[in-house]
């Protein structure tokens, strides 16, 4: 593991990764540590970009249409291509991806509508792309939220889960009139407390706190902590897709969510009607994950498997080469007021 992450810098990002938003007096004895020193040792991970917490739109929002996809460029056009998308509000993550395409990347938009006029008229136009391919999301198992460092012991995750458990809200409503403002302060940092959300939106106090509670009740928005992968234990990430009968899509899915390294699943169109996401500690793992899945679901039917070699953009916040997060976010427009 790179020394720029410590132990208890794993320690912390965990804790965050649970419960992204507890208060650092709750966290502080969770930890065995202060809040003075949890505090300094947060500011110096987001600082450096080695860890944040981000605020983004519900893939699970019903309102949403999200896409995986996958993009070819011209030939010497890839990073031409990257600088475009990269401040592009629809494309909220993009992968350079090891084989098959060039790009890799998640779209998501207000509606099929506008998903499909990206796609099939201004993506496929781009002087840098040559060809793209588009599979729809229809439903979303398990995502990077819910990935974990496992850092901690029993005793740690159960109090932390007391913490978090507010910030994946089981439904998704509109949020209330008036909430941009506070939506766009939580997406440049999602750990902004009431006080700070005031004093960032000249907001009252009490209003602000009333708005907020209302805002996370509403579910529009996920929480989770982002860390600079390929300096943790686990700096390989691998998409694997697959196709499924219809008879076994439950088994399957319940399968793969006990995969401990487990990143993202997700039902698609095309081809193939199933992607999930691991995130290992070496290239030998991948095979193994293989083994494990081939002998735990021998219906399931793996046609690909795709390793992410770099990250520009992740949930709206953009990536540097280092995998470290530059400090600029650009908000998705999914999530921006009509």
């Amino acid at each position: 593991m790179n020394i720029a992450l410590d132990e208890d810098d794993i320690a912390l990002i965990n804790a965050l990764q649970i419960a992204p938003r507890i208060p650092w007096a709750e966290a502080a004895p969770i930890l065995g540590a202060t809040p003075n020193t949890l505090t300094r040792r947060w500011q110096r991970l987001r600082d450096e970009g080695l860890a944040w917490v981000a605020a983004h739109p519900s893939a699970v929002n019903p309102d949403f249409s999200t896409a995986i996809v996958e993009v070819d460029c011209q030939p010497g056009a890839q990073t031409r291509a990257i600088d475009q998308l990269k401040r592009d509000p629809r494309v909220v993550s993009i992968e350079q991806a090891s084989r098959g395409r060039d790009l890799m990347l998640t779209v998501m938009t207000r509606s099929l509508d506008e998903l499909s006029s990206y796609v099939l008229d201004e993506l496929v136009n781009s002087p840098d792309v040559r060809n793209q391919r588009c599979r729809l999301m229809t439903h979303f198992h398990h995502g990077a939220g819910d990935w974990r460092l496992d850092a901690l012991n029993k005793t740690q995750v159960a109090a932390l889960e007391r913490f978090g458990v507010h910030t994946h809200p089981p439904n998704v409503r509109l949020p209330a009139q008036g909430s941009w403002p506070l939506i766009e302060a939580l997406m440049e940092d999602g750990r902004a407390t009431a006080a700070e959300l005031a004093r960032r939106t000249g907001r009252n106090p009490a209003t602000v706190r009333r708005q907020l509670t209302n805002l996370m009740a509403s579910g529009v928005l996920r929480f989770r902590c982002e860390v600079a992968q390929k300096l943790t234990s686990r700096p390989i990430m691998c998409h694997w897709f697959g196709r499924i009968p219809a008879s076994e899509y439950d088994r399957t899915v319940a399968a793969i969510k006990t995969l401990p390294e487990l990143r993202m699943l997700l039902t698609t169109t095309g081809d193939t009607n199933l992607m999930f996401s691991a995130s290992v500690r070496s290239q030998a793992d991948l095979l193994r994950i293989e083994r494990v899945i081939s002998e735990m679901l021998p219906s399931l039917s793996i046609t690909e498997s795709v390793i992410n070699l770099r990250t520009a953009k992740r949930m709206g916040w953009i990536i540097g080469p280092d995998d470290r997060s530059t400090g600029e976010i650009v908000v998705p427009d999914a999530i921006k007021p009509r």
